[in-house]
């Protein structure tokens, strides 16, 4: 059975996508989020995944949490709306750091839940990962989760489990969006 490095942002998200995956592949979550603020929301959803992850007997790798790095990263795009460049350059920041990870801890394939997420554009995230995964030799399956109700069985699942569901993406100008109203992009 191939090895599969799962990106994970929170339980809610990972859970319905590590159950399809699980029947494929051999599976390891991959939490890292460092654009997740406060650093009590980091701890609050890592903790979530940890639970949940030894309770179903998965492995599960923290990636370092560096919000200040996170920051400097996507300076200059704050004032970005959801789903604009600021979150590209995001997908972009977590998804390379899975792909060297996954290649030097000799992983065949990688993947992310983001795109269980009905505010994220599978469209933006997958070519992402496909690039990595051709830098890195690797494979990434680049898949849109939330189709064919995906998204609604991760909330099925995780009320289940009494998972706590988060009301932004993480970082701080999420927040900002959803309590501002603004609209976020999800076509």
């Amino acid at each position: 059975m191939k090895k599969l490095l799962l990106h994970v942002c929170c339980g809610p998200c990972a859970i319905n996508v590590a159950r399809m995956l699980l029947k494929e592949y051999q599976v390891t979550l991959f939490f890292y989020n460092p654009n997740i603020h406060p650093e009590e929301e980091y701890v609050r959803r890592l903790k979530e995944v940890q639970g949940w992850s030894n309770k179903i007997g998965l492995e599960l790798i923290e990636g370092e949490y560096n919000h200040q790095n996170w920051q400097e990263a996507i300076k200059g795009l704050e004032a970005e709306r959801e789903g604009g460049k600021r979150c590209i350059i995001c997908y972009s920041l977590r998804l390379e750091k899975i792909a060297e990870l996954a290649s030097k801890q000799g992983y065949n394939s990688f993947a992310t839940t983001l795109t269980i997420s009905p505010h994220k554009k599978a469209e933006n995230i997958n070519p992402i990962g496909q690039k990595l995964a051709e830098e890195y030799q690797l494979e990434f399956i680049a898949r849109d989760w939330k189709k064919q109700d995906g998204y609604k069985h991760a909330c099925e699942l995780s009320k289940a489990e009494g998972f706590y569901r988060q009301s932004y993406c993480g970082c701080e100008y999420s927040v900002r969006t959803k309590e501002e109203g603004l609209r976020i992009i999800t076509s």
